[in-house]
């Protein structure tokens, strides 16, 4: 066992394990906080389900905007400035949180984001990438193995130590970052020439002209919209609809990320070979149902099932979807292909938390999980319409950057 850990760790470069080891420690205070934010609102102000939905809504529309810059600004500045930035920032920013400063906060949270992102694709061959985003999400996961729990016993104490925690931990990792790993940005190629930070944004032009990617990030945002509800509606309609204590839903959420530690890199290798899209839409499938079960059952035992279904999905789907965004994007423009793939999440959340608040004040709550099902399914049969597309145009780029090719 300490072999096969030492070969895995051996396969991929320096560097790219300093920026695991800072993501682990980033993800911990994330994971202290954000599942049980919708829980503190609605305690702290006395609020329902559709407030936490504007708010959520306010938070991720501001995200978006700060993604679609911190995308740019990383082609332009380099991902570890903006890496850097981003953590500093929304460290800081975190505590602001706390008072619902909710715009000024989701525009700095998301800057570094695609930083991180576009740094995994430059520091690992194509070959690699798919199983360096499991790993990625291994590692993400084994910090919300623990954060959600220890989250849980903190929030029993007082909520505001969830965001003052969150905001230390982000100040530690941007040191480690800042003495840990180096400036990844691929150099310019000749006759190429450095854009000005307007032509960096400007150039997202390029990106909404790729209609086959964008036909991608509209079906996967109808997927996110579902998926978001686990750490938004999730807590609340357990707590309020089934007696499902905070603590207890922090363990549903910690078996996700356990199952995530133990499973996701095994079942990345087991799938290696599969095609992207039939991948993405076993996940999606997925996804359907286990959700979908949470508007049919009623026992902490029918819940942690569910979360089973939903994790399996999510370990299928999560890693190639990403890699899938970095096949996409042309080595220049990975920061801002990123950046608009974080778009998708912008829009799941300032839709997602707020139609389920709606339908939770104004019908049967149940009907939350039976859209969530429809609208699973949908995303499953799109992923599967655009298969063939992405196979001919995945096929084209092999033979353009094939040292064969004429």
């Amino acid at each position: 066992m300490q072999q096969r850990i030492l070969n895995l760790y051996r396969e991929y470069p320096k560097p790219f394990w300093v920026l695991m080891l800072a993501n682990f420690i980033d993800r911990l205070g994330g994971s202290l906080l954000f599942p049980f934010f919708a829980l503190y609102i609605t305690q702290r102000f006395n609020v329902g389900m559709i407030q936490v939905g504007y708010l959520f809504a306010i938070f991720s529309l501001s995200s978006i905007v700060g993604g679609i810059l911190g995308g740019a600004l990383t082609d332009k500045f380099g991902r570890r400035s903006m890496l850097l930035f981003g953590l500093v920032a929304s460290g800081l920013s975190t505590l602001l949180m706390a008072y619902i400063v909710a715009a000024f906060v989701g525009l700095l949270t998301n800057a570094g984001g695609p930083a991180t992102q576009a740094m995994i694709a430059d520091l690992l061959p194509e070959e690699k990438r798919t199983q360096g985003y499991a790993l990625h999400r291994v590692i993400f996961n084994l910090a919300v193995t623990i954060g959600p729990a220890l989250g849980g016993l903190i929030a029993a104490r007082s909520y505001f130590l969830l965001f003052i925690f969150d905001a230390v931990i982000s100040v530690i990792v941007a040191i480690i970052v800042f003495f840990g790993i180096q400036e990844t940005k691929p150099a310019l190629q000749e006759g190429q020439v450095e854009e000005t930070v307007a032509q960096s944004v400007g150039g997202y032009r390029h990106v909404l002209a790729d209609g086959l990617f964008i036909a991608f990030l509209l079906i996967s945002t109808i997927v996110t919209i579902v998926y978001v509800q686990m750490n938004s509606t999730l807590g609340v309609f357990l707590r309020d609809q089934h007696g499902i204590s905070p603590l207890y839903y922090g363990y549903i959420l910690s078996l996700n990320a356990g199952m995530v530690v133990v499973m996701q890199f095994w079942i990345t290798r087991m799938l290696k070979g599969w095609t992207p899209m039939v991948l993405m839409a076993v996940g999606t499938a997925l996804y359907a149902i286990g959700f979908g079960m949470y508007g049919f059952g009623s026992t902490f035992l029918w819940f942690a099932f569910a979360m089973v279904v939903i994790t399996i999905g999510e370990m299928v789907l999560a890693p190639e979807g990403t890699a899938l965004v970095a096949r996409f994007a042309p080595e220049h423009m990975r920061g801002r292909y990123m950046g608009m793939f974080g778009f998708t999440w912008g829009i799941a959340f300032a839709i997602g938390p707020l139609a389920a608040g709606y339908i939770m004040e104004n019908y049967d709550p149940n009907w939350v999980w039976y859209v969530a099902f429809l609208l699973g399914t949908v995303g499953t049969l799109g992923y599967l319409v655009l298969h063939a597309a992405t196979q001919k145009r995945f096929a084209h780029l092999k033979v353009e950057e094939s040292p064969a090719a004429p």
